[in-house]
């Protein structure tokens, strides 16, 4: 199988950050754009795993434009120490946030700031990160938010993020990855709102916002479907077997990171868009339908004031345009 499906623009100069690029989607993503030039920060929890990604990306491309920071989206600590990081170096010209916890506990359990564990790495420590480094980011910058096709197959209950009241591991994923798209959304109206009031301010008449939130899905894309990648992307023999059942609805998350590398590199991509595969769960990227949930801006703003309180800081993004 090809990691490259689809040949990039030139990203020749452009700095990357991609949590979660020790494997799945997110190694994928990293590593197609530092093939286009790009220079890619891989973020993840572990210096190893991290390690071995960059040793697989080097493996094929000698000259990769590629380092690493560690950053465990679980704990805010961690999160404040990689965004000091970040800003001592130069800004940023696309964030892609794809860390998350796919195989959620079967019982409710906390982060060390006592978040709900899943929310808290899926969803906080990225909110809390932007917060952080939204400030520094290149104009014309995307931040891409990776969604899910689970978001269509679950309800969303905005007064109990936390899960205090019912927890189950599938709804604890579910409710993550729609908090994430709605955040998406939200910043990118925010981004919008600040831009219209930097320009009025000084009589401009233009009104785009120097970051584009853009929120992309990756289809249903399995390991079994996925080039194995020594250790990156090891799926045994019988998953393998298994997953290729499943090869006339699924794709490789080398396929499916496709949305979210067309999210960060066309010419075609606008803040406050979705894209997905083109047959929603396979396929080339297209302009997709989030849900009405993840788009109703009285939630987004709900789920944004929740979010500032469970990470305790304002993220105002106001008078940056």
């Amino acid at each position: 199988m090809n990691w490259y499906p689809t040949r990039l623009p030139p990203q020749a100069g452009r700095q990357v950050l991609v949590t979660g690029a020790n494997a799945g989607l997110g190694f994928f993503t990293s590593a197609r754009l530092a093939r286009a030039g790009a220079h890619v920060t891989l973020s993840g929890r572990s210096p190893e795993r991290l390690a071995a990604a960059v040793a697989a990306i080097r493996t094929r491309m000698p000259r990769a434009s590629v380092d690493t920071l560690v950053i465990d989206t679980a704990s805010l600590e961690s999160v404040r120490a990689g965004a000091d990081w970040l800003l001592d170096r130069a800004p940023l010209d696309a964030v892609v946030l794809n860390a998350g916890m796919v195989h959620t506990p079967s019982e409710r359990r906390e982060s060390v700031d006592g978040n709900e564990l899943v929310l808290a790495t899926n969803v906080l420590g990225h909110f809390a990160l932007l917060a952080d480094v939204v400030p520094h980011l290149a104009r014309g910058a995307r931040v891409v938010s990776v969604g899910s096709l689970s978001t269509r197959l679950s309800s969303f209950r905005v007064d109990d993020l936390q899960l205090t009241r019912s927890y189950d591991s599938w709804r604890a994923y579910a409710q993550s990855k729609i908090a994430a798209t709605s955040l998406g959304f939200e910043l990118d109206r925010r981004l919008r709102r600040a831009a219209t009031d930097a320009a009025e301010a000084v009589g401009a008449a233009s009104v785009t916002p120097r970051v584009h939130s853009v929120v992309a899905h990756p289809g249903y894309a399995i390991s079994g479907r996925t080039p194995r990648v020594p250790g990156v992307n090891q799926p045994p023999t019988a998953d393998r077997f298994a997953d290729a059942l499943q090869a006339a609805w699924a794709q490789g998350k080398h396929r499916g990171a496709e949305a979210i590398v067309h999210a960060v590199t066309a010419d075609d991509v606008e803040g406050g868009q979705f894209w997905g595969p083109q047959w929603m769960v396979k396929g080339a990227p297209r302009l997709a339908t989030p849900t009405r949930t993840s788009r109703d801006a009285r939630i987004g703003a709900r789920v944004w004031a929740f979010a500032e309180d469970a990470v305790g800081r304002t993220f105002d993004v106001g008078g940056r345009s």
